[in-house]
Protein backbone atom coordinates (compact mmCIF):
# COMPACT_ATOMS: atom_id res chain seq x y z
CA UNK A 1 0.00 0.00 0.00
CA UNK A 2 0.88 3.73 -0.69
CA UNK A 3 2.79 5.07 2.56
CA UNK A 4 0.96 7.17 5.23
CA UNK A 5 1.79 10.99 3.58
CA UNK A 6 2.31 12.68 7.19
CA UNK A 7 4.53 11.71 9.74
CA UNK A 8 3.61 11.56 13.13
CA UNK A 9 5.59 14.92 13.82
CA UNK A 10 4.02 16.64 10.55
CA UNK A 11 0.55 15.60 12.17
CA UNK A 12 1.54 17.14 15.48
CA UNK A 13 2.67 20.25 13.70
CA UNK A 14 -0.53 20.59 11.40
CA UNK A 15 -3.37 20.56 13.83
CA UNK A 16 -0.89 22.47 16.77
CA UNK A 17 -1.58 25.24 14.11
CA UNK A 18 -4.82 24.47 12.59
CA UNK A 19 -6.29 24.33 16.26
CA UNK A 20 -4.64 26.76 18.12
CA UNK A 21 -6.46 29.04 20.45
CA UNK A 22 -9.37 26.55 20.04
CA UNK A 23 -8.93 23.73 22.33
CA UNK A 24 -11.18 24.58 25.12
CA UNK A 25 -13.96 25.30 22.70
CA UNK A 26 -13.64 22.05 20.99
CA UNK A 27 -13.75 20.44 24.66
CA UNK A 28 -17.16 22.39 25.28
CA UNK A 29 -18.83 21.35 21.58
CA UNK A 30 -17.88 17.50 22.64
CA UNK A 31 -19.40 17.58 26.03
CA UNK A 32 -22.70 18.91 24.31
CA UNK A 33 -22.47 16.37 21.37
CA UNK A 34 -21.75 13.39 23.81
CA UNK A 35 -24.55 14.07 26.81
CA UNK A 36 -26.96 15.55 24.09
CA UNK A 37 -26.89 13.48 21.18
CA UNK A 38 -24.05 10.24 20.79
CA UNK A 39 -24.59 8.62 24.52
CA UNK A 40 -27.67 7.40 22.90
CA UNK A 41 -26.06 4.72 21.17
CA UNK A 42 -23.20 4.75 23.50
CA UNK A 43 -24.10 2.10 26.84
CA UNK A 44 -22.12 3.27 30.14
CA UNK A 45 -20.96 -0.26 30.07
CA UNK A 46 -19.68 0.06 26.41
CA UNK A 47 -16.08 -0.80 25.10
CA UNK A 48 -15.53 2.09 22.73
CA UNK A 49 -12.68 2.96 20.27
CA UNK A 50 -12.55 6.61 19.01
CA UNK A 51 -11.13 6.12 15.56
CA UNK A 52 -8.69 9.38 14.82
CA UNK A 53 -9.06 10.58 18.41
CA UNK A 54 -7.08 13.43 17.64
CA UNK A 55 -6.73 15.91 20.51
CA UNK A 56 -9.02 12.99 22.36
CA UNK A 57 -12.57 15.13 22.99
CA UNK A 58 -14.92 12.74 22.33
CA UNK A 59 -13.70 9.86 23.91
CA UNK A 60 -12.69 11.79 27.14
CA UNK A 61 -16.59 13.53 27.03
CA UNK A 62 -18.05 9.79 26.35
CA UNK A 63 -18.67 7.70 29.22
CA UNK A 64 -18.28 3.94 29.01
CA UNK A 65 -16.54 1.02 30.64
CA UNK A 66 -13.32 0.62 28.02
CA UNK A 67 -12.21 3.59 25.92
CA UNK A 68 -9.61 3.44 23.53
CA UNK A 69 -8.32 5.69 20.91
CA UNK A 70 -6.17 5.49 18.08
CA UNK A 71 -4.40 8.18 16.05
CA UNK A 72 -1.15 9.03 14.79
CA UNK A 73 -0.61 12.49 16.50
CA UNK A 74 1.38 11.84 19.34
CA UNK A 75 -0.74 14.97 20.66
CA UNK A 76 -3.69 12.16 21.38
CA UNK A 77 -1.68 10.28 23.67
CA UNK A 78 -0.95 13.49 25.71
CA UNK A 79 -4.38 14.47 25.85
CA UNK A 80 -5.80 11.43 26.37
CA UNK A 81 -7.50 11.06 29.84
CA UNK A 82 -5.90 8.23 32.68
CA UNK A 83 -9.00 6.07 31.50
CA UNK A 84 -7.93 6.18 27.55
CA UNK A 85 -5.85 3.77 26.03
CA UNK A 86 -4.04 5.47 23.14
CA UNK A 87 -2.94 3.00 20.26
CA UNK A 88 -0.32 5.06 17.96
CA UNK A 89 -0.28 3.64 14.87
CA UNK A 90 -1.62 3.18 11.21
CA UNK A 91 -5.51 2.11 11.69
CA UNK A 92 -5.51 0.35 8.09
CA UNK A 93 -3.01 -2.15 10.07
CA UNK A 94 -4.00 -5.15 12.48
CA UNK A 95 -5.47 -3.57 15.52
CA UNK A 96 -3.95 -4.35 19.22
CA UNK A 97 -7.66 -6.12 20.24
CA UNK A 98 -9.36 -8.92 20.28
CA UNK A 99 -11.26 -9.41 17.75
CA UNK A 100 -15.20 -9.27 19.07
CA UNK A 101 -14.18 -6.77 21.56
CA UNK A 102 -15.78 -3.59 21.08
CA UNK A 103 -19.22 -2.72 21.21
CA UNK A 104 -19.01 0.90 19.13
CA UNK A 105 -16.19 2.58 17.26
CA UNK A 106 -16.64 5.90 17.11
CA UNK A 107 -15.27 8.30 13.89
CA UNK A 108 -15.01 11.76 13.62
CA UNK A 109 -13.76 14.43 10.33
CA UNK A 110 -11.29 11.39 9.98
CA UNK A 111 -11.60 9.16 7.03
CA UNK A 112 -11.52 12.17 4.86
CA UNK A 113 -7.17 12.16 5.93
CA UNK A 114 -6.49 8.48 5.00
CA UNK A 115 -3.87 8.93 1.93
CA UNK A 116 -5.92 6.15 -0.32
CA UNK A 117 -9.38 4.37 -0.36
CA UNK A 118 -7.83 1.00 0.01
CA UNK A 119 -6.99 2.83 3.52
CA UNK A 120 -10.16 3.05 3.77
CA UNK A 121 -11.36 -0.03 3.61
CA UNK A 122 -8.83 -1.74 4.99
CA UNK A 123 -9.55 0.54 8.68
CA UNK A 124 -13.09 -0.64 7.83
CA UNK A 125 -12.17 -4.23 7.94
CA UNK A 126 -10.29 -3.76 11.05
CA UNK A 127 -13.32 -2.18 12.54
CA UNK A 128 -15.58 -5.51 11.59
CA UNK A 129 -13.41 -7.91 13.27
CA UNK A 130 -12.74 -5.61 16.20
CA UNK A 131 -16.87 -5.32 17.24
CA UNK A 132 -18.89 -7.17 18.83
CA UNK A 133 -22.07 -9.05 16.64
CA UNK A 134 -24.43 -6.21 16.66
CA UNK A 135 -21.90 -3.95 17.44
CA UNK A 136 -22.07 -0.20 15.49
CA UNK A 137 -20.09 1.87 13.75
CA UNK A 138 -20.55 6.14 14.03
CA UNK A 139 -19.09 7.68 11.48
CA UNK A 140 -19.27 11.64 10.63
CA UNK A 141 -17.72 13.57 8.68
CA UNK A 142 -17.57 16.42 5.78
CA UNK A 143 -19.90 15.67 2.21
CA UNK A 144 -17.85 17.00 -0.19
CA UNK A 145 -20.87 16.82 -2.15
CA UNK A 146 -21.90 19.98 0.00
CA UNK A 147 -18.44 21.66 0.08
CA UNK A 148 -17.02 21.01 -3.23
CA UNK A 149 -14.13 23.63 -2.54
CA UNK A 150 -13.80 24.64 0.49
CA UNK A 151 -13.07 20.26 1.37
CA UNK A 152 -9.62 20.85 -0.23
CA UNK A 153 -8.89 24.03 1.83
CA UNK A 154 -7.34 21.60 4.16
CA UNK A 155 -3.52 19.86 2.81
CA UNK A 156 -4.08 16.75 5.00
CA UNK A 157 -7.52 16.25 2.90
CA UNK A 158 -7.13 12.99 0.27
CA UNK A 159 -10.04 10.99 -0.16
CA UNK A 160 -13.03 12.49 -1.68
CA UNK A 161 -16.26 11.27 0.12
CA UNK A 162 -20.44 11.61 0.01
CA UNK A 163 -22.34 9.85 1.72
CA UNK A 164 -23.27 7.24 -0.62
CA UNK A 165 -19.75 6.64 -1.35
CA UNK A 166 -19.44 6.05 2.33
CA UNK A 167 -22.75 3.65 2.75
CA UNK A 168 -21.15 1.86 -0.29
CA UNK A 169 -17.87 0.89 1.30
CA UNK A 170 -19.19 0.39 4.58
CA UNK A 171 -21.45 -2.42 2.66
CA UNK A 172 -19.09 -3.50 1.10
CA UNK A 173 -16.80 -4.62 4.50
CA UNK A 174 -20.08 -6.06 6.10
CA UNK A 175 -21.67 -3.99 7.84
CA UNK A 176 -25.81 -3.17 7.62
CA UNK A 177 -26.68 0.47 7.71
CA UNK A 178 -28.80 1.67 10.52
CA UNK A 179 -28.98 5.31 9.74
CA UNK A 180 -28.22 7.72 6.93
CA UNK A 181 -27.93 11.58 7.19
CA UNK A 182 -26.30 13.38 3.99
CA UNK A 183 -26.44 16.11 6.16
CA UNK A 184 -26.03 16.06 9.69
CA UNK A 185 -23.37 19.15 11.53
CA UNK A 186 -22.66 22.42 9.57
CA UNK A 187 -18.46 22.56 9.13
CA UNK A 188 -18.50 25.44 11.71
CA UNK A 189 -15.49 23.69 13.65
CA UNK A 190 -13.04 23.37 10.69
CA UNK A 191 -13.65 26.91 9.42
CA UNK A 192 -12.90 28.43 12.61
CA UNK A 193 -16.28 29.92 13.05
CA UNK A 194 -16.80 29.55 17.15
CA UNK A 195 -20.81 29.89 17.65
CA UNK A 196 -22.20 30.02 21.41
CA UNK A 197 -22.77 26.35 22.52
CA UNK A 198 -26.39 27.04 23.44
CA UNK A 199 -26.60 27.53 19.33
CA UNK A 200 -25.63 23.79 18.72
CA UNK A 201 -28.17 22.61 21.95
CA UNK A 202 -30.79 24.07 19.81
CA UNK A 203 -29.81 22.68 16.91
CA UNK A 204 -29.36 19.00 18.04
CA UNK A 205 -33.14 19.70 19.07
CA UNK A 206 -34.03 20.17 15.33
CA UNK A 207 -33.59 17.86 13.35
CA UNK A 208 -36.24 19.29 10.57
CA UNK A 209 -32.94 22.25 10.05
CA UNK A 210 -30.39 20.01 9.17
CA UNK A 211 -30.84 19.96 5.84
CA UNK A 212 -30.66 23.30 5.63
CA UNK A 213 -27.33 23.88 7.53
CA UNK A 214 -25.88 20.58 7.77
CA UNK A 215 -22.95 19.59 5.51
CA UNK A 216 -21.41 17.00 7.41
CA UNK A 217 -22.47 13.13 6.84
CA UNK A 218 -23.59 11.29 9.77
CA UNK A 219 -24.16 7.27 9.08
CA UNK A 220 -24.21 4.36 11.39
CA UNK A 221 -23.64 0.71 10.46
CA UNK A 222 -24.13 -2.74 12.23
CA UNK A 223 -22.27 -5.89 12.44
CA UNK A 224 -24.91 -8.31 11.69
Amino acid sequence: MTEIPHSAPDLEQIYRQRFSGMLEYRKEVWRVLTSRFFSRWISPDAAVLDLGCGYCEFINSISARKKYGMDLNPDARKNAARDVVVFEQDCSMPWPLEEGSLDVVFTSNFFEHLPTKTHLEKTLQQAWLSLKKGGAIIAMGPNIKYLPGAYWDFYDHHIALTELAMVEVMTKCGFTIDMMKPRFLPYSMSNGTNYPVWILRLYLLMPPVWPLFGKQFLIIGRKA
